[in-house]
């Protein structure tokens, strides 16, 4: 056990080979141990130098004595010098320096092995050298970047061919490029460069990007094609005629109507019309604001203004004659009077007779509410219009009683107006609040006057109110 531990203190000859291990010479205390008789048998000792004799220890016998004695001392009994180092294994593994992968690989080999033998033990290699930065640099760089292998006489040469597309192949073949390199004998087609493949690759939208192009300069044409058309337009197309009955008053008009409507001297004349002296101020002319009832004199004026544009433009509108808002109450007064009415139509004051009309317009006013009756004399019946839709059977059977007698009495004709229908007007335009039916009455009057259809209603009421004021102010129906 003694020994073993002394082997393990003991230096390996490769730790002895490195200068930053000098080896430790042994303890002087300590006798230096024998080798073991299989080690001296495979290293015999060297044969001592010769001592002179005169360095010879008296009484011991020398070498030539011990060589040339014949009889061999004991084995236990001899003592020989220590012989020279050797290289021999120890109980602990070799330690191994590998710096940068330079150097022997590590042994696998146990340092017991009973076939490791000191003879069969290879030279130490050689110690590595301490590496400078530069060489350090130089060592890094090799291993990261390693230079290109050189290739040896007898390997193919490698060419590299870079294809060169026309336009049309570009077409034909477009999108199908092949993604492995196609090997052909000993030319090697490469891979065309990143590069290329990204610019062949956005060149596929090409043809969208030329088809947008087109589409985005057809629209801009045709963008410029209707702006041309909508200034030719106007002149090729005529104008929307509005219906005389809707033309809008004018902004000079309009100031006119709210200064009338509007002023504070209610006694003031705005209109005076001489044949039926009816005369207008500012309090009466206010009727025609909203939610004010109509007032006679309004009614009246307004019919007999009618009456004179007829005048002006027969071509244009039916012969008509119209009643003002007394003929109905003198006519009905007791029941029924046609004496009290039978000069109200006489030929020198009219200048016709009532039977050569074609319509004749009866208001009809009562308490609250306005209504009217219409003689159709070329239509033969009588109607009958009220905006809140009612229907009143016994006027229209005064009315023909009347036609009866005037025309008796003014040409001594008989007609039979009872067999004439007696109708109430269907799909009538009708108000719809408590102030309107004035209005709505003189309407069905200008309409029929025209000859139209009733194409109002009550969104029109307010126009129609202001349209009727410039017309009074002007003593001049449109």
């Amino acid at each position: 056990m003694g020994a073993l531990t002394d082997s393990r203190k003991r230096l390996c000859s490769d730790h002895r080979q490195f200068p930053s291990f000098p080896p430790s010479p042994s303890p002087a205390s300590k006798k230096p141990k024998l080798a073991p008789l299989h080690s001296l048998a495979a290293f015999p000792p060297s044969p001592p130098s010769p001592l002179p004799a005169s360095s010879a220890a008296p009484g011991l016998p020398t070498a030539a004595d011990a060589s040339t004695s014949s009889t061999p001392l004991p084995h236990h009994h001899r003592r020989l010098p220590p012989p020279l180092p050797l290289q021999r294994p120890i109980h602990g593994p070799q330690r191994v320096i590998r710096a940068f992968r330079i150097g022997p690989a590590r042994s696998k080999t146990s340092c017991f092995s009973p076939s490791t033998s000191s003879s069969s033990l290879s030279p130490p290699p050689p110690l590595p050298q301490s590496l400078g930065f530069e060489q350090y640099v130089e060592l890094v760089n090799s291993i990261s970047h390693p230079p290109p292998p050189i290739p040896s006489a007898d390997a193919p040469r490698v060419v590299e061919v870079i294809a060169v597309e026309d336009e049309e192949e570009r077409k034909d073949e477009e999108g199908e490029q092949e993604k492995e390199d196609e090997v052909k004998g000993r030319v090697v087609v490469a891979r065309v460069p990143l590069y290329k493949e990204l610019y062949e690759a956005s060149r596929l939208h090409d043809a969208r990007l030329r088809t947008l192009d087109f589409e985005v300069r057809l629209a801009e044409k045709s963008y410029l094609g209707l702006e041309r058309l909508a200034e030719v337009l106007p002149q090729l197309t005529p104008k929307e005629v509005v219906p005389e009955p809707f033309v809008p008053l004018t902004d000079e008009d309009e100031d006119v109507v709210d200064h009338a409507l509007g002023g504070r001297n209610r006694r003031e004349r705005l209109a005076a019309h001489e044949s039926s002296n009816i005369v207008i101020t500012r309090e009466i002319l206010q009727c025609l604001k909203e939610r004010d009832w109509l007032n006679d004199d309004v009614i009246n004026l307004y019919l007999e203004l009618l009456k004179e544009r007829e005048l002006r433009e027969p071509s244009k509108f039916l012969k008509c004659h119209f009643f003002n808002t007394f003929f109905y109450k003198k006519l009905i007064a007791g029941g029924y009077d046609y004496k009290a009415v039978r000069r109200w139509t006489t030929k020198r004051k009219l200048q016709y007779s009532l039977i050569e009309c074609d319509k004749i317009f009866v208001p009809i006013h009562k308490e609250v509410h306005w209504c009217l009756a219409v003689i159709n004399i070329r239509d033969r019946k009588f109607q009958y219009l009220d905006s809140l839709g009612g229907m009143d059977i016994k006027a229209l059977s005064i009315l023909a009683r009347y036609l009866v007698d005037e025309v008796k009495d003014k040409s001594g004709q008989q007609i039979d107006a009872f067999s004439w229908k007696q109708e109430g007007v269907e799909n009538l335009p009708l108000q719809e609040n408590g102030w309107d039916c004035g209005m709505f009455m003189l309407k069905y009057i200008d309409f029929y006057s025209r000859d139209m259809d009733l194409i109002f209603g009550q969104k029109h009421m307010r126009y129609f109110r202001r349209r009727t004021a410039k017309e009074v102010l002007n003593l001049r129906a449109e």
